[in-house]
């Protein structure tokens, strides 16, 4: 039981006792009374009226997702009166930035007694940015696993451990599986953007053996037009020569910026409420060797759609003809094995952050695209 909690309590903690000088008493009524000092019952009472701050650290801060969790918490905290300082985790201590974001280098992370109370874990090369050669898989690899190892040797020296770990993942991890529903809970099928995603949340889970709770967030393709998949496709759909990918079949399990942003604020207030008991269900639960609490989410939309639908959903919100398409056997000479990510669909749903409560802003891709 926190001290703060003592006045709501029939019982005292030894800690509180020995903390704030207390003893606990019935009064002639039975009822339970706490003897204390003046000047300590106005110590706790400011204790429990005053805001704490909240300091939270991000690796991959400055890029399309973490630039927007960034803006949008500060704007939340300053909106409630709550103190927040974010923090971005950079190799290059150059790096432009906003004013109110502090920076920190990884070397400067090997050194600093600083706490965080969240640490979000974004860090890694775009997979789709290139073909998947055997260099750029290492580099693909290397650009997750590198920042989540320094991430781990900080937490495992902190004496303050954070109260929470998100680290980042995709749907890639449940492989190809067609146009089959998939949740947190269902298994996967191997290939390699299943193992790429698979060993980075591994290596992230081990947090836990540090006493630290780890969410994994498996996330679809994020719909905004400053970046990801939607930015690079405006320009050939506004030209009329956007198109369906093979034969447009594949499901397309994708997420607003928005709701991105919103669900990994969610998770985190979900869990810092509750501290002792973790947003955890046997269906978003996972397994480690220990008893600390590890979770995953899927970060998609609960409409996802076929190619077919998201050509022709681009087309009419653009006011663009959508006529042609990209045979399968082109995109496979295109993009060599890459190709698996624009011809083979993932239906993923997510179902831990429905039944934990949060209620999407934009859950048809309609009303993503429209969103300003």
């Amino acid at each position: 039981m926190n001290c703060r909690d003592v006045l709501d309590q029939k019982t005292l903690p030894k800690t509180c006792e020995s903390r704030f000088d207390m003893t606990v008493k019935e009064d002639d009524d039975g009822e339970t009374a706490f003897i204390l000092r003046k000047e300590l019952t106005i110590q706790i009472v400011g204790d429990m009226n005053k805001e704490s701050d909240m300091h939270i650290l991000i690796s991959g801060g400055s890029g399309f997702l973490g630039r927007a969790f960034s803006d949008e918490i500060m704007v939340r905290y300053r909106e409630r009166k709550k103190a927040l300082q974010v923090t971005w985790l950079t190799r290059d201590s150059n790096q432009a930035h906003p004013d109110d974001i502090a920076m920190m280098t990884y070397d400067e992370l090997t050194k600093t007694d600083k706490s965080f109370d969240v640490i979000i874990n974004l860090a890694g090369a775009g997979i789709a940015d290139s073909r998947w050669s055997d260099s750029r898989k290492e580099q693909l690899m290397a650009s997750r696993i590198r920042p989540t190892e320094a991430l781990l040797v900080f937490i495992a020296r902190s004496r303050s451990k954070p109260k929470l770990l998100i680290s980042g993942s995709a749907i890639g991890w449940y492989g190809t599986q067609g146009d089959k529903p998939l949740t947190e809970s269902s298994g996967f099928e191997t290939d390699f953007a299943h193992k790429l995603c698979d060993d980075w949340e591994q290596l992230a889970l081990k947090a836990t053996e540090h006493g630290v709770p780890v969410a994994i967030v498996r996330t679809g393709v994020v719909i905004h037009p400053d970046g990801g998949m939607l930015a690079k496709l405006l320009t050939p759909f506004k030209m009329g020569v956007g198109g369906q990918l093979g034969d447009g079949k594949q499901i397309m399990s994708w997420i607003s910026r928005a709701d991105w942003v919103g669900a990994v604020i969610f998770i985190i207030e979900q869990h810092l409420a509750d501290y002792n008991n973790s947003q955890t269900t046997n269906d978003n639960s996972l397994k480690t060797t220990n008893d600390t609490p590890a979770m995953v989410y899927n970060l998609t939309a609960p409409n996802p759609v076929t190619n077919h639908t998201f050509t022709k959903t681009v087309g009419t919100w653009l006011h663009r003809p959508t006529f042609f398409t990209l045979p399968e056997f082109l995109l496979k000479l295109i993009f060599g094995e890459m190709s698996t990510l624009l011809i083979d669909g993932q239906k993923v749903l997510p179902q831990a952050l429905l039944a934990a409560g949060y209620e999407f802003r934009y859950p048809t891709l309609m009303q993503a695209l429209e969103a300003k």
